[in-house]
């Protein structure tokens, strides 16, 4: 794995001493370089390549939010977190998620959030950069394409939707029914076949966001509180962040999942609040799957419900969580289903 370039820009000494010492202790492939005054970072990043930027807000010539906007254009993959001493200052806030900010610090800083925080950009910005290596190699093998080259590339889809059952244990069968749901309501809905293979081979990634999301929050036993739920609901996001704007259209369908799988129809989803066709129609779709999956499914914490009840669920919550159109669909193939349920039932026994 290649190293992490992070610049520091803060215009008071002390704040720079203290991140290059807090930086110091989270790994050897952390490259850290500091600066005084954002010009000179600016000037910086047009020479060299720089993975996530660490930025003061109040600042002499810029602040903060104006120097993320203007490292975008020249780095646009740069990942960018505000520390500020102004607290929860909405409109400091709003004006730095709108330059691009992905997090926020408080000044003064806690070691173990700094770190805490820090480390999460860190796993999504080497996941980027595993997908660009991929998407990459991807290009000068295109020229050879022959079938293994195609089943080589689902196979690493296949590898990337276990990546965040890695730490939220889901069994295989879970997303090979999620895939195989999916491409039936696609088929179903009308959507062509090149449409059904794009979320047949991308549904199986609509929770790689997990990966970015806190081994205490992610593997609590207990019910979530109210900002660990919120954390929780980071991890469209995340997923998208790591899969959007390549050129493999199967991961481009991956961001799109990722990003809306948890939207609801009534509105009430996250994380936009997307409602009714304004959700993609992978989204809605892998929806119904994902969760019709978790109910029927045995889990540490619940029994598997049936199948009546499963359904008598889906339709309760038409027009609420989910496309009416596609829950008839889904409804009108059950016996469809049952048979790719069973087809995948003995590894959960």
């Amino acid at each position: 794995m290649s190293n992490i370039y992070i610049i520091a820009v803060d215009d008071e000494p002390m704040n720079i001493t203290l991140i290059e010492e807090l930086t110091k202790e989270m790994g050897k492939d952390i490259e850290l370089k500091s600066f005084l005054n954002p010009i000179d970072a600016l000037q910086y990043l047009i020479n060299n390549p720089v993975d996530i930027m660490l930025t003061d807000y109040m600042m002499p010539n810029m602040n903060g939010a104006e120097l993320i906007e203007r490292a975008k254009i020249l780095c646009p993959e740069i990942l960018s977190v505000i520390i500020t001493a102004a607290g929860d200052n909405e409109a400091i806030k709003i004006q730095a998620l709108k330059a691009g900010a992905n997090d926020f610090l408080s000044k003064p800083l806690h070691i173990s959030e700094f770190q805490l925080r820090i480390k999460n950009l860190l796993t999504l910005k080497k996941s980027q950069k595993i997908l660009n290596k991929f998407n990459e190699n991807l290009q000068l093998e295109v020229k050879k394409a022959t079938q293994n080259l195609i089943d080589r590339e689902y196979e690493t889809l296949l590898v990337l939707s276990k990546t965040a059952e890695y730490k939220d244990p889901e069994t295989a069968s879970h997303i090979a029914r999620v895939a195989h749901y999916s491409k039936l309501l696609a088929r179903s809905y009308g959507l062509d076949k090149e449409e059904q293979d794009k979320i047949f081979h991308a549904s199986p990634l609509h929770d790689l966001g997990k990966i970015g999301i806190r081994d205490d929050v992610l593997l609590k036993p207990a019910k979530l509180d109210k900002q660990e739920l919120e954390h929780m609901k980071t991890h469209p996001l995340i997923g998208y962040e790591i899969l959007k704007g390549t050129k493999n259209p199967f991961l481009e369908a991956g961001a799109i999942i990722s990003l809306s799988h948890h939207e609801k129809f009534d509105g009430s989803g996250y994380p936009k609040g997307l409602k009714g066709d304004e959700i993609h129609i992978y989204g809605r779709i892998t929806a119904i799957a994902d969760v019709f999956d978790a109910l029927t499914s045995i889990r540490p914490y619940k029994k598997a419900w049936n199948f009546k009840d499963a359904i008598n669920f889906l339709m309760e919550q038409k027009e609420k969580h989910f496309d009416p159109e596609l829950i008839d669909l889904f409804i009108a193939n059950i016996e469809e289903v049952k048979d790719i349920y069973h087809q995948f039932e003995s590894e959960e026994k």
